[in-house]
């Protein structure tokens, strides 16, 4: 319980009526989660419009509504607050609520188009390891210590957010890592938390369904920057030509890291192989489990994060170096057929092309590389011709399958992305519209010493078909079928 004035602390306020010391013991912007007592905001969102369910929330019990315009008729005894933007308002009141968790933390927000969740991911391991009570906000799950909670979208919504970092802090937390996508930056989710540092990755083409342009895209990752405090920290990728952008207006501490350009967090890749990663990092050679050139950039971001958080730059890689990936990140399916089986959430042109590119340095020349990926539906059409021909380019062979089709038709789906592919690779080029049947024709072609790439979907356990999502786990039917190609 708390008083609605408490709970509106921070907030630009346009207009008030009605008493500001009602007792309010809940916050939703969803009129169906409204219950006696909540103070409901109507947020205008991209689906619907929260406006049309004050009546609603009203007949539920709401004693207070928060909205960007006043209903014409006002219900006696109910108090009625407008403001400029009820998205960021619901994150101020979400964090006043739950007692401003983020402010008895150190929250750090990693935000990028690819590398979100290894970061988050590898810094909750290794704050683990240093001993730390921890908390991670990502794509695959949410933990608190080690609890696993499960993970719905990106970033959460702002009420989901507060009131996990307010458990994170019951529960002894003292650091919390978290993706911050470009939806929830815009969508103002991330409103009214206090970050001890923010980590920018890379920007590649990515969400253009949503973002409408590239530099809407490049100003919402920027948003994050910006609204840092003077205490915090920005690390930038230095060898991404955004990450310049990204430190224009902050007044956070401005620091660097890179493989190429001046950087005060500096690495040299001296081994990249299917075992791992090795790395000079400040001096200091050190082997890490993870593979691939856009895994060396993950590393030094997480170290250059630990050691902005104070940490000892030696202890730190020493921990490091016994990190395990994110999930679904260039994870290896083990089997006995001696084809390595590779699974990678590469849904982006940026993504798919880091992956191939790093399968063709330590290939040797005499297998095939045989790759399958879809790109998902309702979601930036641009990228499928541009996903299809990278594959075609980096691949032997390749299969073009569906993804999350959503509510597009995957036939429709794949002729996109069959524009991609020229006419010297139409020979090499597969469709196969059942991604099941899709992955078992790649296991039949493989030979022993051959690779198998299975890009789009990593950790995922389901595949969305018209709204539906069936049990798919691209891991699990990948063992499956090679072991059925081994028994024959």
């Amino acid at each position: 319980m708390a008083a609605l004035k408490d709970i509106l602390y921070k907030v630009s306020l346009q207009s008030v009526s009605g008493d500001m010391e009602t007792e309010v013991n809940a916050i939703a912007f969803d009129s169906r989660k409204v219950e006696k007592g909540s103070v409901f905001v109507a947020v205008s969102g991209t689906q619907v419009d929260g406006h049309e369910y004050i009546d609603m929330a009203l007949e539920k019990g709401a004693v207070a509504i928060v909205c960007e315009t006043l209903p014409e008729n006002q219900v006696e005894g109910i108090a009625y607050i407008q403001v400029d933007d009820s998205s960021k308002a619901l994150g101020f009141m979400a964090s006043n609520f739950f007692g401003n968790p983020s402010e008895k933390l150190k929250l750090v927000g990693v935000t990028g188009t690819n590398g979100k969740t290894t970061c988050v991911t590898l810094l909750y391991q290794l704050f683990r390891s240093l001993g730390y009570n921890t908390g991670l906000l990502s794509t695959v799950e949410n933990r608190i210590n080690d609890e696993v909670l499960p993970a719905t979208h990106t970033t959460p919504d702002a009420i989901a957010i507060n009131e996990t970092l307010a458990q994170m802090v019951a529960k002894g937390c003292t650091h919390c890592f978290m993706e911050s996508s470009s939806h929830a930056i815009v969508q103002n989710r991330i409103a009214g938390l206090k970050y001890e540092g923010a980590v920018f990755t890379n920007l590649s083409h990515e969400h253009l369904d949503y973002h409408k342009t590239f530099d809407e895209y490049i100003k919402a990752k920027k948003m994050l920057f910006d609204g840092l405090p003077s205490t915090a920290f920005a690390l930038v990728n230095a060898d991404d030509k955004r990450g310049a952008i990204m430190l224009q207006n902050t007044k956070a501490a401005k620091h660097k890291y890179g493989l190429k350009s001046m950087a005060a967090f500096k690495a040299k890749i001296l081994s990249n192989t299917l075992q791992g990663l090795e790395l000079d990092i400040d001096g200091k050679n050190v082997w890490f489990k993870l593979i691939g050139d856009f895994n060396a950039y993950n590393l030094l971001a997480v170290f250059g994060t630990a050691v902005l958080l104070g940490e000892d730059e030696t202890e730190v890689l020493e921990q490091l170096s016994n990190v395990n990936p994110a999930p679904g990140r260039f994870e290896q399916v083990i089997t006995n057929t001696g084809i390595t089986a590779l699974v990678d959430y590469a849904h982006t042109p940026d993504a798919l092309e880091n992956v191939l590119s790093t399968i063709q340095e330590f290939r040797t020349g005499n297998e095939t590389v045989i790759t399958v990926v879809g790109c998902g539906g309702n979601r930036d059409k641009e990228k499928r011709p541009i996903m299809a021909k990278i594959a075609c380019d980096l691949s032997d062979k390749v299969i073009l399958t569906s993804d999350n089709p959503r509510f597009e038709e995957p036939g429709a789906i794949l002729k996109d992305m069959q524009a991609g592919v020229t006419p010297s690779n139409f020979k090499k080029t597969l469709v196969i519209e059942d991604r099941r049947e899709a992955i078992k024709a790649a296991c039949s072609m493989a030979e022993p010493n051959d690779i198998i790439l299975v890009a789009g979907k990593g950790h995922e356990t389901y595949q969305e078909i018209k709204g539906v999502r069936s049990d798919f786990d691209d891991r699990k039917i990948l063992s499956e079928m090679l072991n059925l190609m081994n028994q024959k």
